[in-house]
């Protein structure tokens, strides 16, 4: 029997009880005296499993409201002293992050496991993803079969990681739950193990219970297995084979049925699937928590899952793969959440530091953890959202990810706006508070991924652009909004229309999230479906055009694992295109298989004229697409038969050239020869060659921090995006541009050779793309000594000579840091600089004009709209800009002199008409004023006007060029006594300019119009006298 005080048993009281005080602990804290109080049996308060409280008044401790030591008293103590406290306990913990990252790693390395790093959390390599979702992203052409032979992916059997997540956008968003709850992120970590046609259930259970229960030390008692129940209308039993194995370390009422739903996973509508077993944590424990399983309560929680993937989902159904493969996945704050004993994933180690930074700049307080109702004011709930977008954007950013208005670039911007709404309206932080905050995650996480400490310049670069941008934008469209709340109180509506929402997303840049914001505060509501139809209308309008452009309208045909595999089953090996690097060939070949979308052709099937097929052939001297450079075409002539190849592409080591039949008819094993389009790809070597070269020019003129980002090589251009933050000047622009021409002038070689990928990496200045996955074997290119060395599976020039010439056509911004160069080689190279040098005496001629020459500025004005459009150089194309501004400064000063000329005679001119008018008695006078509608001559011709006669209104019509039909300006000036009368200058001009559809505006003493063309002056003159007949009734 143990004796405690009051005092000593709130210091034992595990974190896993409640906010909430137990109506005996207020008893306690009430009394004056201190009580004791007896327990049965001992407890460890750094347990989380083994040994439990054994008395029901223990359990009561374990409520359903969790009591934070951290956060339960209610007179904190000061900011300084919390942040000593708070680091002296993450110093004790026992199971740190990077602990259990480690130990996760170790354990399955040990169990012959390749450790594979964690692949970028953007996806830049795979548009058909917007972010990293899972760890079994990277393994993605492992399951579908479209690995190469020669990839290092080919050799793997087992692998491990901890992979950089993001969800938010796309099928898996957690964007809209951050914050609000304890447990959504939108960056996470998840830990995952694989076998690829290894090991399958039997071994996969066994690593998981071991791992958990005995490396980890997690209670056994606490955890409960599911099992997928089986499916009528899928056609699949119960997966037995599982739950009897789980049966073998757990009682059978924790191993529980599922249905689909829950303990079937699939990739996507079709592709490998398979039923899943997941692992449950009771928080609680100590009780029967079989019913809670899949229920959604917080204290029974999935922190496993275990994916048997055994089948293929297609048009038809589900089949059985030929290999069998294993993925798990375990998030990594959850994991960590358990076992520091923590309710909260926010509540974990490294989410301190940055709750701390946060602090810092929120003007309402610290956190204290609060969520949903209980979080009235929102304070944790922003506290929460900006540490976890706060991790979101610095890894993006290291990945390679920028801000931007479209696709992942748009939600991360999203992220970003979210997380400094949540800071300046809730947290009354000031503009530019996130950018501080970031520091504390690079500190946090640095160690095991150094290249958020690599990339922290350009990380905090680019959010401060952000946070800058994101104060106008604010601007913008809380303007919009509060007229658009104008309009709807005045009609009496509720809603906000899903195409206000969209234009307030799609031109002010404004997440819909923020617009539904704002709308509840204002006590409205938004159609999102009519938001999201018309985001839809736009995403599919993009997608019809990008498919059309590429197949010609045709459906994309491609393989995945069914079809790699049913080709394998089948006995059909891998296509040999070891000719692909071969010019001016024709290669015999025999036709292995025939695929349309519907499945493979049967033997003795044959395919007809017109008939859209992809053919894979057992050689081919076709080149698939990679790497940028774009596939060979031509033609595949048969017997009696020619089929047109539009595309081609490889899957797991299979070429599927795509195309349609022109004439004939194809079965499998008809004799073949390829017939590629060697001229095409005349055009396309150089251009892929000379990439090579601006990469490495890029590289000299910029410096080391330049980066390749994307490629693309055809038969027309060249193009280069690259990591840079500025763009290019001139000056650099023309000295990368004369390093491209002098290489081809050098006619340097270019050489390639295979070698092992380990020794190909240890070459000395050799490059390589940012996330791309090379075989091993790998292909080095190089080009002369020192100009090029890069990986390189393309085809290529064998000298730099037969790229003839090579013009940079454009340097523009592709996203925030990402700059893109096109340029083209050969013939349209030689085109663009002939464009260019007869272009330039053009400009040279203009700039033998006189200044006095009329019309000289509208003449360069035109030039340099011919020349914006002109296909030449950029760089020519920049000095011809400057140089044709300079002309038309030239002229518009020149006529600037010749105008106050002009203006100094008119003044004469005018004021001997005044005086005249003066004489006569006239109390109001209209003149037309040669004064070519300038406001300052305008300006001189009131102020003589007022001097000579004060009494007298006046008004004074001008034309930019008398007699064009163009801009005509109205300026008038009234005294006082007249205006007494009726006559104003505002309404004066505007009656006077209104017979040409101009207007006006001004003071009624005082004011000035113009209408931009006026075929009719004297109606002008006409109007403006009549309208001061009427309301002086004298002569004018």
């Amino acid at each position: 029997m143990h004796l405690f005080t009051a005092a000593s048993l709130l210091l034992l009281a595990p974190s896993c009880w409640k906010r909430q005080e137990p109506m005996f602990l207020k008893q306690l804290s009430a009394s004056s005296g201190t009580k004791s109080f007896l327990f049965a049996s001992a407890f460890s308060p750094h347990s989380i499993h083994h040994t439990r409280p054994s008395t029901l008044f223990f359990s009561h401790l374990a409520s359903r409201r969790n009591l934070s030591l951290l956060h339960s008293t209610k007179d904190s103590s000061s900011s300084s002293s919390s942040s000593q406290e708070t680091a002296q306990k993450n110093s004790s913990i026992h199971w740190t992050t990077d602990k259990v990252r480690s130990t996760f790693v170790e354990y399955f390395e040990k169990n012959q496991h390749t450790h594979v790093p964690s692949s970028a959390c953007a996806p830049l390599n795979d548009p058909t993803l917007l972010f990293t979702n899972a760890g079994m992203n990277q393994f993605k052409p492992i399951f579908l079969g479209q690995v190469p032979p020669s990839s290092p992916m080919a050799g793997w059997k087992r692998a491990v990681n901890s992979q950089k997540c993001i969800r938010a956008g796309g099928k898996h968003n957690d964007l809209d739950d951050v914050g609000r709850d304890t447990y959504h992120h939108t960056f996470f970590e998840m830990l995952g193990s694989w076998s690829f046609g290894d090991y399958f259930k039997k071994e996969a259970i066994e690593y998981s219970w071991e791992l958990l229960t005995e490396v980890y030390g997690i209670d056994p008692s606490r955890l409960y297995a599911t099992y997928f129940e089986g499916d009528d209308k899928l056609g699949l039993e119960p997966d037995f084979e599982a739950k009897n194995y789980w049966l073998r370390y757990l009682p059978e009422e924790r191993v529980i049925g599922c249905n689909a739903k829950d303990n079937f996973w699939e990739m996507g509508d079709t592709g490998p699937c398979g039923p899943c077993s997941e692992i449950h944590y009771d928080r609680i424990g100590n009780r029967d928590a079989s019913k809670l399983v899949n229920a959604d309560d917080p204290d029974v929680i999935e922190i496993w899952n275990i994916v048997f993937i055994q089948y293929n989902r297609d048009e038809k159904g589900l089949s059985t793969l030929p290999d069998q493969h294993i993925d798990t996945g375990m998030g990594l704050e959850r994991l960590v959440s358990l076992l520091q004993d923590k309710r909260s994933n926010y509540d974990i180690d490294t989410f301190q530091a940055i709750f701390k930074s946060i602090e810092e700049y929120s003007k309402v307080g610290a956190y204290t953890g609060l969520v949903l109702e209980e979080d009235k004011t929102l304070k944790d709930t922003a506290y929460r959202a900006i540490a976890d977008h706060a991790r979101t954007l610095a890894f993006a950013i290291a990945d390679g990810v920028v801000p931007s208005n479209e696709g992942r670039g748009y939600v991360l911007r999203r992220i970003f706006r979210r997380a400094a709404r949540y800071g300046q309206q809730i947290l009354k932080a000031e503009p530019g508070f996130f950018g501080k905050v970031i520091p504390s995650v690079i500190d946090t996480f640095g160690v095991y991924y150094p290249e958020l400490v690599k990339e922290k310049a350009t990380i905090l670069e680019i959010i401060n652009e952000e946070e800058t941008a994101f104060s106008s934008m604010l601007d913008r469209g809380i303007s919009y909004f509060t007229d658009l709340k104008s309009e709807m109180n005045d009609a009496g509506s509720k809603v906000v229309a899903g195409e206000k929402a969209f234009f307030l997303y799609d031109t002010l840049g404004f997440p819909i999230d923020l617009t539904q914001q704002m709308a509840e505060e204002a006590g409205f509501q938004v159609d999102v479906e009519g938001f999201e139809n018309q985001m839809e209308e736009q995403k599919q309008r993009s997608r019809d055009a990008r498919n059309a452009a590429k197949n010609g309208g045709a459906a994309r045909l491609e393989f995945i694992a069914e079809q790699t595999s049913w080709l394998a089953n089948n006995g059909i090996v891998a296509t040999n295109d070891d000719s692909k690097y071969d010019w001016d060939i024709e290669v015999s070949a025999t036709v292995a298989a025939i695929y349309t979308g519907n499945g493979f052709l049967d033997t003795g099937k044959k395919a007809v004229p017109g008939d859209n097929v992809g053919i894979v052939l057992d050689k081919s001297a076709f080149y698939a697409e990679a790497g940028g450079q774009e596939a060979d075409i031509g033609v595949i002539e048969l017997e009696s038969a020619k089929f047109k190849v539009t595309d081609v592409q490889v899957y797991g080591g299979y070429l599927l050239h795509t195309g349609v039949i022109v004439e004939g008819e194809i079965e499998v094993g008809a004799a073949a020869k390829c017939k590629v389009d060697y001229d095409r790809r005349r055009d396309i070597a150089p251009n892929h060659s000379m990439t090579h070269v601006l990469n490495g020019a890029l590289k000299t003129i910029l410096g080391d921090g330049v980066d390749q980002r994307g490629s693309l090589c055809n038969d027309e251009k060249l193009r280069f995006d690259f990591s840079y933050k500025n763009a290019l000047s001139t000056k650099q622009l023309q000295a990368v541009e004369e390093m491209c021409q002098q290489t081809i002038s050098k006619k340097e070689e270019v050489t390639s050779k295979v070698m092992p990928l380990e020794v190909a990496k240890a070459i000395d200045g050799v490059r390589a793309v940012f996330g791309e996955v090379y075989p091993d074997p790998v292909r080095v290119v190089s080009i002369g000594s020192d100009t090029s060395i890069e990986f390189c599976g393309g085809t290529h020039v064998k000298n730099t000579a037969e790229a003839e010439a090579f013009v940079i056509i454009e340097e523009t911004a592709v996203a925030k840091g990402i700059r893109r160069i096109s340029a083209v080689t050969k013939s349209l190279a030689k085109q663009a600089i002939d464009f260019g040098s007869s272009f330039e005496k053009k400009v040279y001629e203009i700039e033998q004009l006189s200044a006095d020459t009329e019309g000289l500025d509208k003449m360069a004005g035109a030039l340099r709209k011919e020349l914006d459009s002109g296909f030449m150089s950029a760089v020519l194309k920049a000095n011809l800009r400057g140089r044709i501004e300079e002309v038309q400064k030239k002229g518009v000063e020149a006529k600037k002199r010749a105008l106050a000329q002009r203006v100094d005679k008119v003044l004469n001119a005018v004021k001997e008409q005044l005086l005249d008018a003066a004489n006569k008695g006239v109390t109001s006078l209209v003149l037309n004023v040669d004064i070519g509608a300038d406001s300052k001559a305008s300006q001189k011709v009131m102020k003589a006007a007022q001097t000579i006669n004060p009494n007298m209104a006046f008004m004074g019509i001008s034309e930019e060029e008398q007699g064009s039909g163009g801009k005509v300006m109205a300026f008038a000036l009234v005294p006082d006594t007249l205006i007494e009368s009726g006559l104003k200058a505002d309404e004066w001009v505007q009656a006077a300019l209104e017979v040409c559809g101009g207007r006006g505006g001004g003071r009624p003493t005082n004011a000035q119009g113009q209408a931009s063309q006026c075929v009719d002056v004297e109606a002008v003159i006409d109007a403006s006298k009549k309208f001061a007949v009427e309301k002086i009734g004298t002569k004018v």
